[in-house]
């Protein structure tokens, strides 16, 4: 699918949804490039707090700004669905890269997640996106959701308002219909660390980040983040010389 550029007569109903969104004076949406998401996916999570997510699946415009984000680090991490233990598979492929592009998964057998996907190709890292701030289209979200409240307060209800599925599993994200879209920088004074949410394993590390008391974040709970976990990628084992 081509990109949408400001001569496209298409382009006009986001035209007028970003201005809703940033200002009548406002520029075209700059979609953010490869080499954002090109990074370890801690300092992605952390950079993500403040940009937009633009979705125009089915026609339908809806904007959300991102206030809330997991860090899934690699093979060594025991929560991420590309642990060492798990290996590459079918359902976790798009989570190897290339960086940029949406890995989208299926929960509890009824809701979908959406992860930005970092760091090197061939590399399992991604940063799951949990919860944004609605900003236009919200009359669409209400009619997806069903109700005109905690509309994009979790990772599925955010998939469910934006009109996310599988089928964008493996979509580069700076194409339609979803986009990732710069916004204003966000100052490290508002933006909190914790412990990640609904794992199992290493649920205390310091890889939930989130823009502190905002009305729109996930419910927890919230476990506090342990300092002195060391999230640094280990070697990988030498071979054994021969005698």
């Amino acid at each position: 699918m081509s990109r949408s550029t400001p001569g496209d007569t298409s382009a006009t109903p986001l035209r007028e949804a970003w201005r809703s969104v940033i200002g009548g004076s406002a520029d075209w949406p700059q979609t953010l490039p490869v080499a954002f998401s090109a990074r370890p996916a801690r300092r992605v999570a952390r950079a993500l707090l403040g940009q937009f997510l633009v979705s125009r699946v089915h026609g339908s415009i809806t904007v959300v700004r991102i206030v809330e984000t997991e860090a899934y680090i690699g093979r060594h991490d025991p929560a991420c669905h590309g642990a060492q233990a798990a290996g590459r598979t079918r359902r976790n492929a798009s989570m190897f890269g290339p960086p940029g592009r949406a890995y989208v998964y299926f929960i509890y057998g009824m809701h979908w997640c959406l992860n930005v996907v970092t760091g090197e190709a061939g590399h399992p890292e991604a940063v799951l996106v949990r919860a944004g701030e609605p900003l236009a289209g919200i009359d669409t979200m209400v009619r997806r959701r069903e109700r005109d409240r905690d509309l994009t307060s979790g990772p599925a209800r955010l998939c469910q308002a934006l009109g996310v599925d599988g089928t964008l599993d493996g979509h580069a994200l700076d194409e339609p219909p979803l986009q990732l879209v710069r916004g204003p920088s966000v100052p490290d004074a508002k933006v909190g660390v914790s412990g990640r949410i609904g794992i199992r394993e290493a649920r205390d590390w310091p890889l939930r980040f989130f823009l502190q008391d905002h009305p729109c974040l996930s419910s927890g709970p919230h476990l506090p983040a342990d300092p002195e976990v060391d999230l640094t990628v280990p070697e990988p084992p030498h071979p054994q010389q021969e005698p």
